[in-house]
């Protein structure tokens, strides 16, 4: 339990949580544009007559993905343990701390999507 009875505590953690958001955010794009690249650089290969095939860009680019994934619900359970162990008084009176929280699960679910998009949107 912290005792500083000072609501920079909360801010603090509340930007740590958003930036792990726009780290899982990243590693999620770069998944996708690795995925993505793959796909291209098949398209253009002499023998495009063959079928398509899951080569190591889609296995690296669907890692990325899924480490974002684990990132943005990691750092959501964090976030919600640390503010339990907060006062009320570090908490501003009528501050919501909901959205970082809807945000980064949101980030998540959307990350399952595009991984489920990979799998049957060739």
């Amino acid at each position: 339990m912290s005792d500083l009875n000072d609501p920079r505590v909360f801010f603090a953690a509340e930007r740590t949580l958003l930036a792990w958001n726009r780290t899982s955010l990243s590693l999620m794009a770069f998944g996708f544009v690795i995925e993505r690249f793959g796909l291209f650089v098949t398209i253009l290969m002499p023998q495009h007559n063959m079928p398509m095939q899951r080569g190591i860009s889609f296995w690296t680019g669907l890692a990325f993905v899924l480490l974002g994934v684990f990132v943005a619900v990691f750092s959501t359970v964090q976030y919600k343990q640390l503010l339990r162990t907060l006062k009320p008084i570090e908490i501003p009176e009528g501050y919501r701390t909901d959205p970082g929280v809807f945000t980064n699960l949101a980030v998540a679910a959307l990350g399952i999507v595009l991984i489920a998009y990979f799998f049957h949107g060739v």
